[in-house]
């Protein structure tokens, strides 16, 4: 018998509505950072998992400028939504990883561009100096700012696994940091990385319960081509959750969170040319309809 959930649990899109008092979209910036673990500071090969083109749109690209690339987004989703506001997703690669002169210039330049009402920028947690939260704790006063952690699990020996180059305690000092400048901190987490099964992945979920935490992300594992993890899933493979195990797995990991996490994603969709694994052939929003169920969760 399957266990049965009654959670309540905030979504993104209605608590950024609520906070901005506007329905808001993000729209994906790639402004040309590179990472620490592909620049040669911490390695060159990435992490075993990363593929950046398995979410950028066509006109996210590093020859356009920040203001291009925004004028190009609201175009694309403008048509939906004549009143739409924007938020600018610094989302590509490290977005904090440059000389913070730099950085700043970048967000500027991003805030500038009409109807963008805020910024949310995606980092690691080991690239946060505290001369630019000095900056994120000013702008954060004038504009909605959201910072975005990459910390993938709370087990270290799985982050060395995939080549992360950074221990959970680095996350956690990172979010914490960000929090006590009173920024909007969010987390991203991977469900289904090697060696990881249900209960380890929910004995993590009480370790992110605990840090104050504003967003969090959640994705399923995805195998994507001409990555190190595919070469390992090919000569090794291990057990990916279907459909129904996934929707167990994030329904329990949910109700031990603190209700007052927004949960930003459930679920991640890659261009079917790049999968390996898993074949679901579900859009995000299918699967949302799917956990809700699940949850029976009054929203």
């Amino acid at each position: 018998m399957k266990t049965s959930f009654l959670v309540v649990y905030q979504e993104f899109g209605q608590w950024i509505k609520q906070r901005l008092g506007c329905k808001c979209q993000k729209i994906s910036i790639n402004a040309g950072f590179t990472c620490p673990n592909r620049d040669g500071r911490l390695g060159t090969d990435g992490c075993t998992f990363c593929n950046n083109q398995t979410f950028n749109p066509e006109y996210c690209v590093t020859h356009k400028s920040v203001s291009q690339q925004l004028a190009e987004g609201k175009e694309f989703f403008r048509h939906k939504y004549p009143d739409m506001r924007f938020l600018a997703y610094f989302q590509a690669y490290t977005s904090t990883y440059a000389p913070v002169e730099h950085c700043i210039k970048l967000y500027e330049e991003a805030l500038a561009v009409e109807d963008v009402v805020g910024i949310v920028i995606s980092t690691r947690p080991d690239c946060m100096p505290e001369e630019l939260l000095d900056y994120l704790e000013k702008l954060n006063r004038r504009t909605f700012v959201l910072v975005e952690y990459g910390v993938e699990s709370a087990n270290d020996q799985t982050l060395k696994t995939i080549h992360r180059g950074h221990t959970f305690q680095t996350s956690a000092n990172a979010i914490r940091r960000t929090a006590q400048r009173g920024i909007a901190v969010g987390a991203h987490i991977i469900l289904g990385l090697p060696g990881e099964d249900t209960d380890e992945l929910l004995r993590q979920a009480d370790l992110i319960a605990r840090l104050p935490l504003t967003t969090l992300k959640l994705h399923q594992l995805q195998i994507i081509k001409g990555t190190q993890m595919e070469r390992q899933f090919q000569e090794h493979p291990w057990h990916v959750f279907s459909v129904e195990e996934y929707v167990d797995l994030v329904s329990a990991y949910i109700s031990r969170l603190p209700r007052t996490f927004v949960i930003d994603r459930f679920v991640s969709s890659s261009p079917k040319s790049l999968l390996v694994a898993p074949q679901w052939g579900l859009k995000n929003y299918e699967f949302a309809n799917l956990i809700r169920n699940r949850l029976n969760t009054k929203i």
